[in-house]
């Protein structure tokens, strides 16, 4: 198996590694005649100001390997750049914050992989219906949009109590490579801190 196949294999695999995660998001059915158009601009890139943060997100995903090298010639230079970096961040969460009526939203509770996510919610979705998706993550404050196929609504059963009266699985029909990507650091990552979180508690309890 040549390293791009099992590269390919490795993130088919991370695709369905789903992670609990607490995020904000807006969901808007699409009528069927504007699908392509809508389509068309996410794979064109033009779909808005609220991915800046997974565009800035992809670029800095392609440079570990040069500013390693850089560090190791001119470690000035190196800080210079990732102060320069910090900054283009910071300028990035506040064009969202101006952007995207998501930052007052409350967080809500996910089920969330590369592949799919399961939410609860207050309207009944047909299964096989498209909707758009704006998700908020944190800690990075990173805006992605995809779109995705509703594979079953069916009534929540403890809505007495969180306030949702039916639960979502939806499928990711529509999603750029680079914000895949995005979603599949994002779930190791959370991955990773709840096994630490797991590993200090066992420590805890000893």
């Amino acid at each position: 198996m040549s390293n791009g196949d099992k590269k390919a294999v490795q993130d088919d695999r991370r695709e369905y590694f789903r992670v609990d995660d607490s995020v904000r998001l807006s969901i808007t059915p699409v009528p069927d005649d504007q699908l392509d158009s809508l389509f068309e601009r996410l794979e064109q890139n033009i779909a808005g100001g609220f991915t800046v943060m997974s565009s800035l997100a992809a670029i800095s995903g392609e440079m570990p390997i040069s500013m390693r090298r850089i560090e190791n010639s001119d470690p000035d230079v190196a800080a210079y750049l990732k102060a320069l970096d910090r900054k283009i961040e910071v300028l990035g969460r506040a064009f969202i914050a101006q952007e995207s009526a998501l930052v007052e939203e409350p967080a809500r509770p996910v089920n969330l992989s590369a592949g799919g996510m399961g939410m609860l919610v207050n309207e009944c979705y047909e299964p096989g219906q498209v909707l758009e998706i704006k998700m908020l993550l944190f800690p990075s404050f990173t805006g992605v949009l995809m779109y995705g196929e509703v594979v079953e609504c069916s009534p929540n059963e403890s809505a007495g109590e969180d306030g949702y009266h039916y639960s979502l699985r939806l499928a990711f029909t529509h999603l750029r490579e680079q914000d895949r990507d995005l979603l599949i650091r994002h779930v190791l990552r959370c991955q990773s801190q709840e096994l630490r979180q797991h590993a200090h508690d066992e420590r805890g309890e000893d």
